[in-house]
């Protein structure tokens, strides 16, 4: 939001020095002390006042500060997230350490992440989104205010997770005082969108928000057209001064047309080709039948009630349902009718005919009570909680082979025939956990303990499996007066593993556990208008029973649970928002993945599109007074080192650097932005997993967008 205030600068020293101990970081800024020193009033312009943040909910489900958690969290602001005008969950990492995103280029259905080397799932306001074949359900970026990144296991406040973490998208919520936006957007391919948000009172103890949006563009694949319409009512009743409870709901309709889905060849991608490269728009579908088409939303609550000044209780409940319908003509690799390897003629390409529909409904709520309380000399703030899960799921596929293609001069328009659906899941799942945390302080020191049990009942087509799991977490912290908080941790998570082994034995769930060590700052003692948030981390996980190959020559197509993944890495990041004109968001990760147990070809190899380096840095700058107030613009660059596309990494995909851009303008009323990913267009695949299975990473996309604020 753009606020203006007049205000007194205060005589600083010419530059200001942020510093990581440990070897860490090190960040250093000079500014010249006139543009830092000020004799006299003068308006300041406020663009970004939210920019770095120091708290997150997510992470243990109270309010104590990052700076005394135990566990590396990463939180993307509406600041931040408006600066690079990202729509999407994996564009918003791109600046994160830990994270990657965009692992098959650019998809309008879902966001593809990697956290740790782990596909993180995704939650919305605390509660398990709709997930069904994917771990996330492509909700708009438009209608949140933040994205928290958990790293690492975060079972023990959430159930059932991966090992590597989750991430959590906190929904807009109304506010008191009235404001709100009309943003309109153009951009290449054809990119179109209208958008506005509006909140503020509704009477003496309500308030509300109205969050809407519509986009329709093109995509970098010839022949495609998206079109999204997005709509997230929210409304705040002060019931009493001690009760409160605030109604979400969002709804998204997405409507994806003649998508191929990539699926390009390796020849004429990463391997060459006598024709030369595949065009990065090249369409191996049939644009006329092709269709991926969703429509999502959640309903319910969050309510909070204080007893006393000591005892909250809190309650997060809501229904999800997804539905989703795919028809997807998509390529099969080139013909290659003598199977020696090598095509025909590497051009002609076949093709597959693969229709699915998904329907996805949860019943989520979590209950907790929180008690602050002293005994002795410690001061406790004690959480504890139940919660619950329902979880329908029933897809159903067809699969047939479709008509052949010419790689290089498409036709289209053959006849397709839709293959005949056959169920592929029908699933009921059904999770109640019991937690309890207790967060004891004493001086400097912040210590940690947390443990729940979770109770996990399963039945598909008939077949039942019960599981049950506990999950701890223990840390400690301690804040020294100059805002440097070194910690230590250990936590285990564990994730259900579905199927049995040839003797009809049900898999047992896969268990996680990492140590961590790491140390915080959180800029205190700086001036009030230099807000900085940095952390390093160091950290080892392990992932046991994890399915590989039956190693008995007679079980062909059975698994067993055996395997294991090791982990371990560096993760260097800061934040910051420097005296209301620059914005830095820095971040490196080092990030060494094995499989250390395994009867298949992935053993001693990597894990899939976890890059052992990224490299991140953004700057921008705005002018805050003078006549130049308002005014803006900053430079991004990403590196990413080279990544396996599939698990015996045979299949490698080279490192990529690339820039971002942007040139913005505020006043009290308007907001002009130009924002440019990948500015120099740079080409290149962001995934090969086998000879067949090939995409092109995100190419430039620029944006223009005219914001009208009140």
């Amino acid at each position: 939001m753009f606020t203006r205030s007049h205000a007194r600068s205060r005589q600083a020293a010419p530059g200001l020095r942020g510093r990581l101990l440990g070897g860490a970081v090190f960040v250093a800024i000079a500014l010249p002390s006139g543009a830092l020193a000020q004799d006299v009033i003068e308006e300041l312009v406020v663009t970004a006042p939210n920019y770095v943040s120091s708290g997150s909910v997510s992470a243990t489900k109270t309010a104590a500060p990052l700076i005394e958690t135990p566990q590396s969290v990463t939180v993307i602001s509406r600041d931040q997230i408006d600066l690079l005008n990202v729509t999407s969950l994996q564009q918003s990492v791109r600046y994160t350490a830990g994270v990657v995103g965009e692992n098959f280029g650019p998809d309008e259905r879902y966001d593809w992440l990697t956290l740790r080397g782990f596909n993180p799932i995704q939650y919305i306001d605390g509660l398990q989104a709709p997930i069904g074949s994917v771990a996330n359900v492509g909700t708009d970026l438009y209608g949140f205010e933040s994205v928290d990144i958990l790293k690492g296991p975060s079972s023990v406040l959430y159930g059932q997770t991966p090992p590597g973490g989750l991430v959590n998208m906190t929904s807009r919520r109304p506010q008191r005082s009235f404001g709100g936006e009309i943003e309109g957007q153009l951009g290449n391919y054809e990119h179109k969108q209208i958008a506005a948000d509006v909140t503020g009172p509704l009477g003496e103890n309500f308030s509300g928000r109205f969050t809407v949006l519509h986009r329709d563009r093109g995509t970098q694949m010839d022949f495609v057209e998206s079109k999204r319409t997005y709509v997230a009512p929210a409304l705040t009743w002060d019931i009493a001064p001690s009760t409160r409870i605030t109604f979400l709901g969002y709804f998204q309709k997405d409507d994806i047309e003649g998508d191929g889905g990539g699926f390009l060849p390796a020849y004429g991608t990463s391997l060459p080709n006598p024709f030369g490269k595949i065009p990065v728009g090249r369409n191996l579908g049939e644009p006329d039948y092709n269709y991926y088409r969703r429509e999502q939303y959640g309903v319910g609550w969050d309510l909070a009630h204080d007893f006393n000044e000591d005892v909250t209780f809190q309650q997060n409940l809501k229904y999800f349902s997804a539905v989703s319908s795919m028809r997807s003509v998509y390529g099969a690799g080139l013909v290659d009718a003598d199977f020696n390897g090598v095509p025909d003629d590497f051009r002609t390409v076949n093709r597959y005919n693969f229709p699915f529909e998904e329907d996805v409904n949860s019943f989520n709520v979590d209950n907790r009570i929180s008690v602050s309380l002293k005994t002795g000399g410690l001061e406790h703030a004690i959480l504890a909680g139940v919660d619950y899960r329902r979880y329908d799921l029933a897809s159903e596929f067809g699969f047939a082979f479709g008509p052949q293609i010419d790689l290089f001069n498409p036709v289209y328009g053959a006849p397709i025939t839709t293959p005949t659906f056959f169920p592929y899941v029908n699933q009921v799942e059904k999770q109640t956990g019991v937690y309890i945390q207790d967060q004891i302080r004493t001086g400097a020191w912040t210590f940690t303990a947390s443990g729940r049990q979770d109770w996990v009942k399963t039945e598909n087509f008939g077949s039942k499996k019960e599981a049950d799991e506990f999950s701890y977490r223990l840390g400690a912290n301690y804040v020294f007066e100059s805002g440097i908080a070194p910690y230590v941790s250990f936590a285990r998570s564990f994730m259900p593993t579905a199927g049995a082994d040839f003797f009809g034995v049900a898999f047992e769930p896969a268990t996680g556990e990492q140590v961590e060590a790491g140390v915080k700052y959180d800029g205190r003692g700086l001036p009030d208008d230099v807000k900085v948030f940095a952390t390093a981390a160091a950290y080892k996980l392990t992932q046991q029973n994890v399915l590989t190959q039956d190693p008995d020559p007679t079980h062909p197509f059975f698994n067993v649970q055996a395997g294991e993944v090791e982990v371990q890495g560096i993760e260097l990041e800061a934040v910051a928002r420097i005296r209301e004109r620059v914005s830095i968001n820095a971040s490196y990760s080092y990030t060494d993945s094995e499989v250390t147990k395994s009867n298949g070809p992935d053993l001693g190899k990597r894990l899939t599109m976890v890059p052992e380096h990224k490299v991140s840095l953004l700057v921008d700058y705005t002018a805050q007074t003078g006549s130049l107030a308002g005014l803006g613009g900053g430079v991004g660059v990403r590196y990413l080192s080279s990544t396996f596309g599939d698990a015996a990494n045979l299949w490698k995909n080279e490192d990529v650097t690339l820039w971002d851009a942007m040139i913005h303008y505020d006043t009290e009323d308007w907001r002009a932005a130009i924002n440019a990913s990948n500015l120099f267009d740079e080409k290149y695949v962001a995934r090969c997993s086998s000879a067949v299975d090939c995409f092109y990473g995100t190419r430039r996309l620029v944006s223009v967008s005219l914001t009208r604020k009140f």
